[in-house]
């Protein structure tokens, strides 16, 4: 199991929509998101900056990688592109953190 951790970043305001957002997550984006070994997702929020930060886990074997291609991971970008930043192909921005520390 490896851990992998990330920052995207929320638009000024859209904080309770985010969270109603992934309050109503899709059950078969969740299903894609464990099929492609991904589990432990949890995202905070730093409300000072609008940085959302997401930890999760990702199984030894894990296709995270190949999420991008889903119809049903694009489907949610453009759901999620007004209120966050996104790149051309509306994924989100997301900056890789780098693992300095970790205690059992």
């Amino acid at each position: 199991m490896k851990r992998n951790a990330f920052v995207m970043h929320l638009h000024p305001g859209c904080e309770a929509e985010y969270k109603k957002r992934h309050d109503e997550i899709w059950p078969e984006l969740k299903e894609e998101l464990r099929k492609a070994g991904v589990s432990d997702y949890t995202i905070y929020l730093d409300r000072k900056t609008n940085t959302l930060f997401a930890y999760q886990h990702l199984a030894d074997d894990a296709a995270d990688g190949e999420l991008a291609g889903k119809e049903i991971v694009k489907k949610w970008w453009h759901k999620m592109k007004d209120i966050m930043d996104s790149n051309p192909d509306e994924s989100p921005v997301c900056d890789d953190l780098a693992e300095v520390f970790h205690m059992d």
